[in-house]
């Protein structure tokens, strides 16, 4: 594994002028894989309103990884549902683009990720993750996600049934050193 160059790649909070990238990158995954079961690609309106959930403070929050002004990948928190009583929930999503998977970006947008959610009223992360997935799964495992279990065959994409497994980190989990990319 490379690492990645972290004086080349800059982690901030998402804005707008980001979201092209990152709906590119979302874009790209649920046409050539089955990560995201979008199965038409997102246009920019729908994205818009998607993305004002997230803001610079509060549990509900987007970091992208840049390298000038090149988005690399993101990492979010968003409202699990809308109840209140999940109002300490939040499920997490990672995203990157094709060539930046494999260098430690993802761990980089999730150690910065998690660091801003310690200090919110965040007690539990969920994330689900579409099977086969072992390189999202090993990364979720490194933060303390656990696994919960598998929705067998709930989705359908492209003719084929999709599961996912889904995993929880609670708040008190600690978070990977520096040196575990």
């Amino acid at each position: 594994m490379h690492e990645i160059d972290e004086t080349l790649v800059e982690l901030f909070p998402a804005i707008a002028d980001d979201l092209p990238g990152i709906v590119a990158i979302q874009n790209h995954a649920a046409a050539t894989s089955h990560a995201r079961f979008a199965t038409r690609p997102h246009r920019m309106q729908e994205r818009r309103d998607w993305f004002a959930q997230f803001a610079k403070t509060g549990p509900y929050r987007m970091l992208v990884a840049r390298r000038g002004n090149q988005v690399l990948g993101y990492a979010c928190s968003q409202r699990y549902r809308d109840q209140d009583a999940f109002r300490e929930t939040v499920e997490v999503s990672i995203g990157l683009g094709e060539d930046s998977r494999g260098h430690g970006l993802g761990t980089a947008l999730y150690r910065a990720l998690f660091g801003l959610l310690a200090e919110e009223p965040v007690h539990v992360a969920l994330a689900g993750i579409a099977l086969p997935n072992d390189a999202s799964v090993a990364l979720h495992r490194k933060f303390g996600f656990a696994e919960i279990g598998i929705f067998h065959e709930y989705a359908v994409k492209n003719g084929q049934y999709l599961s996912s497994l889904w995993m929880q980190r609670l708040h008190s989990t600690r978070l990977p050193g520096p040196d575990q990319s």
